[in-house]
């Protein structure tokens, strides 16, 4: 392959896999936006999602390498997996919020943020225990088709992400401005004492986000695991954290911010590795983090707020 080649060819797999980066930031900006809280479970429920995921397509009969599917079968049947797993973790976050997250609402200082801690480890080692720390060969059901541009291939694996990724994220920044329920989530990041005076219900706009989030991470996960073809136990750590990083450059609590920073830090780590080596990229993407908060600590698309009275 020719430079330029390779260069664009990097592209494609940092667009790939900033996609699953921005999925995963949206859920970080959405709890942030209304409860200024980080949910660290967030970094365990993409983990769990991408195991869930996997069985959830093994009860399709899709095992291993060997199941091949063509057309319409494709389609709908990794659409209604992804259903089921968006529906099963907006289900979990949704749990994670009522039973973990509201009884500390109103406790001041950081034991919500720990408690999201303690909910990540032990989703974590669930997982780590049930899977004897084994890596799991994830199936791949879509056929090796593949386009040539200029020497830069594009492989259909990457358009159907890209197309779903594109779907999902649109689709919940219409929902965040377009709909009454979004309308509700934006008053409650405002001031959630007087969206509850308005007549806001701000546990059932609270429940909505984790949903959302959660089931956006579910989404992430499986992506993750057909991307890849694999899952294990450490992936929520690695990748949580640069889709973490990814959050805090486009705008923490910014939507459109979420998603641009996702892309950047998938873009950033697929040249980084490419051109100056892959050891560094956890340097690089880390180091753009501390910068982003000692110079821009809004991010990119954010806009720093006055504290609330």
């Amino acid at each position: 392959m020719t430079g330029a080649a390779i260069f664009f060819q990097q592209i494609i797999n940092g667009v790939s896999l900033g996609a699953v980066y921005a999925l995963l930031a949206l859920g970080f900006t959405l709890v942030y936006g209304i409860l200024e809280l980080i949910n660290f479970a967030h970094f365990s429920v993409f983990m769990v999602g991408a195991f869930i995921a996997l069985v959830v397509l093994q009860l399709f009969g899709l095992q291993g390498q060997s199941v091949i599917l063509h057309g319409a079968a494709l389609v709908i049947t990794l659409l209604v997996a992804l259903a089921i797993t968006m529906v099963l973790f907006g289900a979990l976050g949704v749990a994670i919020e009522r039973y973990t997250l509201r009884p500390m609402r109103n406790v001041k200082g950081p034991m919500a943020m720990i408690t999201t801690i303690g909910v990540s480890y032990i989703l974590f080692n669930l997982v780590l225990l049930a899977t004897n720390a084994q890596a799991l060969n994830y199936p791949d059901p879509m056929p090796e088709v593949a386009y040539h541009v200029g020497g830069v291939v594009i492989r259909l694996k990457e358009i159907l992400i890209w197309i779903v990724a594109a779907v999902l994220m649109v689709g919940l920044n219409l929902f965040v401005k377009r709909t009454k329920i979004g309308k509700a989530m934006r008053a409650v990041a405002q001031d959630a004492e007087a969206a509850r005076m308005m007549g806001v219900d701000v546990d059932r706009v609270v429940m909505i986000a984790f949903f959302a989030g959660s089931a956006l991470a579910g989404a992430a996960g499986m992506i993750f695991g057909l991307y890849y073809n694999f899952t294990q136990y450490s992936i929520g750590y690695t990748a949580g954290l640069r889709a973490f990083t990814a959050a805090v450059l486009g705008g923490i609590g910014n939507v459109p911010g979420a998603m641009l920073g996702g892309i950047v830090i998938g873009l950033i780590e697929t040249l980084g590795s490419q051109y100056i080596a892959a050891r560094w990229a956890d340097v690089i993407i880390f180091s753009i983090l501390i910068g982003t908060l000692v110079f821009r600590p809004a991010g990119l698309l954010g806009m720093l707020a006055p504290n609330r009275s």
